[in-house]
């Protein structure tokens, strides 16, 4: 993390309505509903980097500047986007950073293509179920993990064609057992740490395993040999670029992506609202109000 002068306002997704411009602002107007990119560049020579997040002015609100925990933020007005899915304000506020990043991991990073296998670790997540969505939008089979029936339930309402159990249940074998024998095309692991290695063991030779994150540490023991000779690919990825967040939102408006949303909280119960993602009771993504009491 940067080291933040405090008090700090955090919060990286937002959705509302424009009430003031800048100075020579075109092209928006007072009063357009929006929804603010979760990651911008502070300089427009910035803007041409593509994946944006290496351009050396990239900003994510909430981590490097203030953010979206608060009734008002100011973003660069070439870094919103108008928000026409006719969905309301609370099931917007869960897409913007999962939608776009799902997209980026997905699609571009994985290269997931109509007819190849899929699998998304800890399928219920914020991330995962969205991994699962793009993914079939795209025209995948998938196979997600999760660590309770009732979450397997979830997964399965998002779409996923194979629910493991990961307490019950041996990863790579079910995978196998379900693609013949041959492993899953691309893997979106969104644990990392000790797991990571189960993930790499699902995926077929000359597949690729996309690294999205490390709820389950950050560091991880992988045999090199076995990637060595099986030729699988291990790839990076984090944020988005708006083209991709554009392409989960047309999406959205053609009914194959839904948000997820848990339920909301008032702005004054934050905390309970990390507490509760803390212990991992979350199907989905929770939104917090700013303007409830």
């Amino acid at each position: 993390m940067p080291n933040l002068p405090l008090p700090h306002i955090l919060g990286v997704d937002a959705v509302g309505e424009i009430v003031e411009l800048g100075e020579e602002v075109t092209g928006v107007h007072v009063g357009d509903r929006v929804i603010p990119a979760a990651g911008f560049t502070l300089r427009e020579e910035d803007d041409h980097n593509r994946p944006l997040a290496i351009s050396p002015s990239f900003v994510v609100p909430g981590v490097h500047v203030w953010g979206s925990y608060a009734q008002y933020m100011e973003i660069p007005a070439r870094w919103v986007v108008r928000n026409d899915t006719g969905l309301s304000p609370a099931e917007i506020a869960t897409l913007p950073v999962v939608l776009g990043t799902s997209v980026r991991a997905v699609k571009q990073v994985g290269e997931v293509k109509a007819g190849q296998t899929v699998l998304v670790t800890a399928g219920a997540s914020g991330s995962g179920h969205m991994h699962i969505q793009v993914a079939k939008a795209l025209g995948a089979r998938v196979a997600a993990t999760v660590r309770s029936d009732e979450k397997g339930e979830f997964v399965k309402a998002q779409g996923a064609d194979l629910v493991i159990n990961t307490r019950t249940e041996n990863l790579a074998e079910r995978v196998k057992a379900w693609t013949d024998g041959k492993g899953v095309d691309v893997a979106i692991d969104n644990v990392g740490g000790s797991e990571l290695i189960k993930t790499i063991d699902a995926v077929r030779p000359l597949g690729i395993v996309v690294l999205y994150g490390f709820m389950g540490g950050e560091h991880a023991q992988i045999n090199v040999r076995e990637l060595f000779f099986t030729q699988k690919q291990l790839r990076g990825t984090i944020f988005a670029d708006p083209e991709d967040l554009q392409w989960g939102l047309e999406q959205v408006r053609a009914g194959r992506i839904r948000p997820a949303l848990d339920r909301t909280f008032p702005l004054n119960q934050a905390a309970e609202a990390h507490r509760l993602i803390a212990a991992n009771q979350v199907k989905g993504n929770f939104v917090l109000l700013p303007w409830a009491e």
